[in-house]
């Protein structure tokens, strides 16, 4: 998997969302997201979205790959987040050492519903 290196505006900001203020960075660009791709080659998105990151999940490199090559699975760690917001997606934030960065609106849910890729 090739990867590159981009260092992208994150701005910290608080938002009301679902009755309750939350603590989101604003990523400084707007990304494609793809709705239910099984995996992450098979992400095509058609709509550029604004990206508020809720929390990050960093992981190893192979728990990466297992993950990105499974992203409609259910897992306890996404559910019940994402959502929209504006004109932007709520997203947990995905990364591992040498891979893509992937964002995560379960919107709701336990899997990745809607999922954007940079890098």
């Amino acid at each position: 998997m090739k990867t590159i290196n981009i260092t992208i505006e994150r701005k910290p900001m608080t938002i009301h969302f679902d009755g309750k203020d939350m603590e989101v960075e604003a990523l400084g660009i707007r990304l494609p997201f793809g709705r239910k791709p099984a995996t992450m080659t098979e992400i095509a998105g058609s709509e550029d979205c604004d990206v508020y990151i809720t929390e990050t999940r960093e992981m190893e490199s192979a728990e990466f790959d297992i993950f990105a090559k499974n992203l409609l699975k259910s897992r306890d760690w996404l559910q019940g987040k994402g959502g929209y917001y504006g004109d932007g997606r709520l997203c947990v934030e995905v990364h591992a050492p040498g891979r893509p960065y992937l964002f995560i609106d379960p919107s709701g849910s336990d899997y990745g519903r809607y999922v954007a890729r940079l890098g």
